[in-house]
């Protein structure tokens, strides 16, 4: 028996009605359970991962947990206002940020909403938080510097755009400092986009940032993007997510470098522990849920220098871990150890002894190395570490005998200056040229009979004397090497410039 045309249409009509009934009944569902900033919800069958909700009181929450009977949400605002058996609604949209050069300049929250008081952020760009890391393909060796305008950094632990290098101590021994440095060691050229992510810091912590770098003129290039210790754990959860989304923008769209800073992933790991439990997903090993390796993991790989084809942006990743009275072999520090392409340790006993960057040569490392340097830094820098690590093993051994012989006494006296040459005023970051002119010095022998004392005053003194009196900076600046000619009236400068120093 054959179906008329008019009947058919008829049956299709209906189909498409209840399927939209069905559409709009799986995007609409109730709260069966609410408190500790997590809500389950009864319905809501389209729900995708990471979706925003729309609870009643125009509160938002995120999709975390998708379970047969209901969805695990977690609340990003006020809830006290919403009880059980209320209406909540799927809007479609995965979490997302607002980016592009709006943001420039400004404090936000993990939602991209100012902090700063100067008004609203207008863009119409906007990033999933979210996104699959580029694959091999795409990528480009990393060879290029970022400066951190630190010695001990640049010259011992180099970092290269697009490489994605830890910074771990305890509390309280420069991690920070470090950071702050590096972002301010950017206004020379401005070619880098600086994020800086704060993640359970406290305000004052984050106030004093943006102060500091406002008056250092970094702000122009920078976004801070601030979760304090006050926010709810999913804000904590998000901040680095919508860091890195923002920085993508600047990577892919633009073109740029970008220095991305994520203040710090402990407080990171231990907020997504709190959101997990509360969510009833198996605890594991120190109570962190299974998946808190590829929390960030998938973060970090998001650190990249892509090919030309795709412009040959790059996002330059410094994640900082706090340890436990030097306790590097922690759940949470081996982790990120093992995803991170090296990383700089600062000791505590080294930053009490005041060596400031308190970093400890031996334990800290790039898996970059040499290819993230410059010719004229690579000439100086090898012998740096060995004069180094060989001053090291020599002190634990001298403290114990007095009978030296010249040879030890020589390495000794070296190693003393060599450390001191390392240390550096925090605030104060330093071009390539002028850390490679003192660096030459230190270890070619020329501050062997300068008092250890006088070393950081013959430093300010040399690197004025040489950027008026001769043309050997801009040589290394623009060459990037120490060629026969630049060497020699590198010596013949030194030489000069010592005998009108007063010891």
């Amino acid at each position: 028996m054959s179906i008329r045309p008019e009947e058919i249409s008829a049956i299709l009509k209906e189909q498409l009605q209840r399927y939209q009934s069905e559409v709009e009944v799986s995007n609409v569902g109730s709260v069966i359970y609410i408190g500790d900033g997590i809500a389950r919800v009864y319905g809501l069958q389209g729900a995708m991962a990471g979706e925003l909700l729309e609870f009643t009181g125009g509160t938002y929450g995120m999709v975390l947990n998708l379970e047969e009977d209901n969805v695990g949400a977690v609340l990003l605002g006020a809830y006290s206002h919403i009880k059980e058996g209320d209406i909540v609604k799927a809007t479609g949209r995965i979490m997302e940020v607002p980016t592009g050069r709006a943001m420039l300049g400004r404090v936000v929250n993990p939602l991209g909403q100012p902090l700063d008081g100067k008004g609203p952020i207008n863009t119409s760009t906007y990033r999933p938080i979210e996104k699959v890391a580029h694959g091999v393909v795409t990528r480009a060796p990393v060879n290029v510097p970022m400066q951190t305008g630190l010695k001990a950094i640049d010259s011992m632990v180099p970092i290269g755009r697009g490489q994605r290098e830890l910074i771990i101590g305890d509390r309280q021994v420069g991690k920070t400092a470090i950071a702050v440095d590096a972002i301010i060691n950017q206004r020379a050229k401005k070619d880098t986009i600086c994020i800086y992510v704060g993640i359970g810091q406290k305000q004052s912590t984050i106030a004093g940032i943006h102060a500091k770098l406002e008056e250092m003129g970094a702000m122009d290039y920078s976004i801070i993007v601030a979760s304090t210790a006050s926010e709810p754990a999913p804000l904590l959860y998000l901040a680095p997510y919508a860091g890195v989304a923002m920085a993508e923008e600047f990577m892919e769209g633009e073109g740029k470098d970008v220095l991305i800073i994520y203040d710090d992933l402990s407080k990171h790991a231990v907020a997504y522990r709190e959101m997990s439990l509360l969510l009833r997903r198996p605890p594991g090993r120190e109570a962190y849920p299974g998946d808190v390796f590829y929390l960030h993991s998938r973060l970090l790989e998001r650190a990249c220098k892509l090919n030309e084809s795709l412009g040959g942006g790059s996002i330059t990743a410094l994640p900082i871990i706090e340890t436990q009275a030097g306790d590097v072999s922690a759940y949470i520090p081996t982790n990120v150890i093992s995803i991170t392409d090296g990383q700089i340790y600062l000791e505590t006993d080294l930053f009490y002894a005041g060596q400031r960057p308190a970093i400890n040569a031996g334990l800290s490392v790039s898996r970059v190395g040499g290819s993230a340097q410059t010719k004229a830094m690579k000439s100086v820098a090898g012998q740096l570490r060995l004069d180094l690590a060989q001053f090291r093993e020599l002190a634990a051994f001298a403290q114990f005998g007095s009978d030296l012989d010249k040879a030890t006494l020589a390495r000794l006296t070296r190693g003393e200056k060599t450390v001191e040459v390392l240390k550096q005023k925090q605030y104060a970051p330093m071009t390539m040229e002028d850390q490679v002119a003192i660096i030459f010095c230190a270890v070619n022998g020329f501050l062997d009979d300068i008092p250890t004392v006088k070393v950081a005053q013959f430093e300010v003194d040399f690197l004025k004397y040489l950027s008026a009196s001769t043309d050997v900076l801009k040589n290394i600046a623009d060459n990037k090497k120490i060629d026969d000619e630049t060497n020699t009236k590198l010596v013949s400068a030194i030489q000069d410039f010592k005998s009108t120093f007063a010891v």
